[in-house]
């Protein structure tokens, strides 16, 4: 968009030289940035979503598999006491 003062147009051809200039050193920024994001990540011992999936699943079945030999142990117990007589 052309107007009738040559300077205006100047500063509008500076501005938006400096808006592209300013795009493009964002862009960079954030290139770099995501670089030593993900540097730092990989040097971190962090398991995958589907790792930690695996091994919540199985601490949940470790969970229900503990009780119930609880309550095994508990019925061999009573077992092993032998039936209370409060007669003896």
């Amino acid at each position: 968009m052309q107007t009738r003062n040559p300077f205006i147009d100047d500063l509008t051809k500076v501005a938006n030289g400096a808006m592209g200039a300013l795009t493009g050193m964002k862009d960079e920024v954030e290139a770099r940035f995501r670089d030593q994001i993900a540097k730092i990540l990989d040097g971190m011992d962090i398991p995958r979503r589907d790792e930690f999936d695996a091994v919540k699943a199985m601490a949940a079945k470790a969970r229900e598999e503990n009780e119930e030999l609880r309550k095994q142990i508990a019925e061999l117990q009573a077992r092993l006491a032998g039936p209370s007589d409060p007669q003896a």
